[in-house]
């Protein structure tokens, strides 16, 4: 009787633990439809938060892996990193989580590792024509960094800057484009004229490019890694973050906020390309009226200023194929001496991305990074150029992959240790293109309104005058552009697969 009693007890506990997980199965299955709408829709950010819900409902491999490719698709390469893992975990044969595990290694520029599972998808679907194109498309990449490992053996390399004689090239008579002066100098007039000319979809002559770069990095080298901005008292000055390649929307911050000048100096804080599908006409802006305005227009890098990003998101494919391969190697040369910080009047601290993993970072430490390089994956210019806030104190691994994000109170340390008053970055999509963080400490600024022409966001500019640093906001909707999608010029097969 014993017996039997604890057998009836077992089979109903048995019974109801069945019934309770099936009941949280049917719950996560409706919360996992909503998700993948909101997905559909393009709001990655409910995506995520539904696909959470139903994970800590009843977690599967797929709701992990549908999870994975929002956190792509919001650039959180780390997050989507984990959570493709942790699908293989429930399932080690589910072959969409090693697509998603390949994409965030692709974007975290781990391509060793991409290609391993990329290499396994082929094996198991030798037939898919997705599957091999992507693992050839990521075979080239990982052969071609082999190559140039390979012959960029330390002094011997050899620098595109040393090999272009731009002075040399030749202007067709057909061409009917703005000129440089008779000294291949940026004037006034040249501005006036480029504007306008790079609006009608129109190349300025490579010539005309090749000497803006070559003169741009003549600027640059002479440049500390952080510059001092000294803005005078009731005098008017402008941050401005990442662009992205939007050119028509960069030309209606100037329009909303008026030309650069002496007495209307700019900072644009990186991320000048890649993703629009106008970086070029970017670049060449930016760089223009930094020759013209040395001294009052000021350009610091971003993540994307850099050869691993370029060649994935598209100005690398925009370069070639608007001028040449050799004019996008020098581009990425000049990178590499863009400035990674700036400090206005000695209160306000601007950088791309965000602060560090160590308390005891002064601005001194900041002048004293090696930046002519690419970036490595750690250390100070990873941190500067990676770096996001988040709500909570201390720190944690970056949603991102690299950097960390950081607390109010790591930014609250910094600030008093280094006599700041607040933090400018960028990096980071906003929906009102601003964002208040740290208790008004930590600043976000993005100005790609509308970013990939799919986030619906407006973009923003900030101003404050030298004798008071309260940050004002401009919020700007996007304005037309020609037919030409964002990421057109990417590595579309090595990016991101889709639900």
């Amino acid at each position: 009787m014993t017996t039997s009693f604890k057998s009836d007890l077992t089979q109903n506990v048995q019974s109801n633990t069945c019934s309770t997980s099936s009941t949280e199965k049917a719950e996560a299955d409706l919360i996992k439809l909503q998700a993948n709408q909101a997905f559909k829709d393009s709001d990655y950010e409910k995506a995520i938060e539904l696909y959470t819900k139903a994970i800590h409902t009843h977690p599967d491999a797929i709701l992990y892996s549908n999870r994975s490719v929002a956190y792509l698709r919001r650039e959180w390469y780390g997050f989507a990193l984990i959570d493709a893992k942790k699908a293989l975990e429930y399932d080690p044969k589910y072959i969409k989580a090693y697509y998603r595990r390949a994409s965030a290694y692709m974007a975290l520029g781990k391509f060793t590792a991409a290609l391993s599972d990329y290499e396994y998808v082929k094996k198991v679907l030798p037939y898919d024509n997705d599957a091999i194109t992507k693992y050839e498309e990521c075979k080239k990449v990982v052969t071609r960094i082999r190559f140039e490992r390979a012959i960029a053996v330390g002094e011997s390399r050899q620098y595109v800057v040393n090999q272009i004689d731009a002075n040399s090239m030749t202007i067709e008579p057909e061409y009917g484009g703005p000129h440089l002066d008779m000294n291949g100098r940026v004037t006034q007039q040249f501005m006036s004229e480029l504007l306008p000319y790079l609006e009608t979809q129109k190349l300025l002559h490579k010539k005309y490019v090749y000497q803006i770069i070559l003169q741009i990095l003549s600027i640059l080298k002479s440049l500390p890694t952080l510059v001092e901005i000294t803005v005078p008292d009731k005098h008017k000055f402008t941050i401005c973050g990442d662009v992205h390649g939007q050119f028509y929307d960069l030309l209606n911050i100037f329009k909303l906020n008026g030309l650069p000048s002496e007495e209307n100096p700019y900072l644009f804080n990186g991320d000048f390309v890649d993703r629009g599908a106008f970086s070029v006409e970017c670049i060449i802006t930016l760089f223009g009226f930094k020759l013209l305005y040395p001294k009052h227009f000021f350009l610091a890098r971003g993540n994307h200023e850099s050869i691993i990003m370029n060649q994935m998101y598209g100005f690398e494919g925009e370069v070639k194929a608007k001028y040449t391969p050799e004019m996008f190697q020098l581009f990425t040369e000049v990178f590499n001496y863009l400035p990674l910080a700036h400090c206005i009047n000695k209160k306000i601290f601007v950088i791309h991305g965000g602060l560090f993993s160590k308390d005891d970072i002064t601005l001194q430490d900041i002048c004293a990074i090696d930046r002519v390089r690419q970036p490595s994956d750690e250390g100070l210019m990873a941190e500067l150029l990676w770096s996001d806030p988040q709500t909570q104190n201390g720190r944690c691994e970056s949603k991102r992959g690299l950097g960390i994000q950081f607390g109010p109170d790591i930014t609250e340390r910094f600030l008093k240790l280094n006599n700041l008053e607040y933090i400018v970055r960028s990096h980071e999509l906003k929906q009102q293109g601003y964002d208040l963080g740290h208790n008004r400490k930590c600043i976000t600024v993005f100005s790609a309104p509308n970013y990939c022409d799919t986030m619906g966001n407006k973009g923003a500019f900030i101003t404050i005058t030298g004798d008071d640093i309260t940050p004002k906001f401009t919020s700007y909707a996007a304005v037309p552009h020609p037919t030409a999608r964002p990421m057109m010029y990417a590595n579309q097969s090595s990016l991101f697969a889709s639900m």
